[in-house]
């Protein structure tokens, strides 16, 4: 399991980390002390025991609110959980240390008004309702004004790190011309149809419509398709959508003929088409090049992002040191993936 600092609905709203994933195990080893009371020491900064102890303890809550039971020390599900408790901590530190070299600035009224915003979301500013929330997940106070205060870095940081993101029309139009299949829409038609089991009951029906039966009221009675019956038949259908026989008559019928008994494998089909063949288009670029350069820079500022943490990890190779019974395993991948959330 992933150590998700505050559960929903808390949690909804506060990220821990940083729009991007980081994957801190198997780095550092900086060489330096580390006191007994820490778990870590990242450039100096120390990374509490207390910190970690309040992680697992709020884990513990959360298995025993879901009535699972929480892994037993040396397990292999427990070392897990401790060594993503651990890069938790160490890669907070790094955000917060990263911060103030990119004068980023956090201030308490932030953190209030944040803290004020997600009360009134969740809570309906019911003060008596979020600290009840609180003490079942085993959240104090201060562990929810840490992860508010951490979200908000990663916000600031994100927009400082991909704030030169620029998004040309020409990337626009490569693009469109690229995937210019996404944005087409194939032939349609509006038919409605009869499915029934054997032939013998699709040829004894469809001589009742040839004697000018109601094709609606069959439909509705006789029909095994459960999507179309109950409005007489009625469905509209894209070219290639259907299976081939169905398809292929369709399309090929006049407007309002009646079909002989098509044989697919879901039975007998009598089809009549109550609509004109709309030919297929295509959407044009200037429908859709808004979404299409919203959807490029939210990629390029992922990528921007990604590339400035890998430089983090890089820059942090030598900055790290554990306290004894807390070094990440060299092939461990406990990095925790996160995902960007604007307000």
């Amino acid at each position: 399991m992933k150590i998700s600092r505050l559960p929903l609905p808390l949690r909804a709203l506060t990220l821990t980390f940083a729009l991007a994933t980081l994957v801190l195990a198997g780095c550092g080893g900086g060489g330096g002390k580390v006191p007994a009371d820490a778990v870590a020491v990242v450039d100096g900064e120390e990374i509490a025991k207390s910190d970690y102890d309040a992680l697992i303890g709020q884990a513990k809550k959360s298995y025993k609110n879901q009535k699972r039971e929480f892994p037993k020390a040396g397990s292999q599900e427990f070392q897990t959980l401790k060594n993503q408790a651990v890069q938790f901590l160490v890669q907070r530190e790094q955000f917060e240390q990263e911060a103030s070299a990119l004068d980023v600035e956090i201030t308490d009224k932030q953190v209030d008004a944040r803290l004020a915003q997600i009360q009134k979301q969740y809570f309906g500013g019911d003060k008596k309702k979020y600290e009840k929330q609180l003490a079942e997940q085993g959240l104090s106070e201060k562990q929810v004004r840490n992860d508010i205060r951490a979200q908000i870095i990663s916000e600031k940081i994100f927009t400082e790190v991909t704030q030169k993101v620029k998004v040309t029309d020409k990337q626009i139009a490569d693009y469109y011309d690229k995937n210019k299949a996404q944005y087409s829409q194939p032939q349609s038609r509006e038919v409605r149809h009869i499915l029934v089991k054997t032939r013998a009951q699709a040829d004894d029906l469809s001589d009742q419509l040839k004697a000018g039966a109601d094709f609606s009221g069959l439909a509705k009675k006789f029909s095994e398709d459960t999507g179309s019956k109950a409005n007489g038949g009625k469905l509209t259908i894209s070219k290639g959508q259907t299976v081939a026989p169905f398809d292929k008559e369709a399309f090929a019928l006049k407007k309002n003929e009646i079909s002989k008994p098509v044989k697919t494998e879901f039975g007998f089909h009598i089809i009549q088409p109550i609509g004109d063949v709309k030919e297929a288009k295509v959407t044009p670029l200037k429908e859709v090049e808004d979404s299409i350069r919203q959807q490029l820079a939210q990629t390029e500022k992922n990528e921007a992002m990604t590339k400035w943490v890998d430089d983090l990890k890089k820059d942090y190779e030598d900055k790290i040191s554990y306290g004894r019974g807390f070094t990440p395993p060299p092939a461990a991948t406990t990095g925790t993936t996160t995902t960007a959330e604007t307000g």
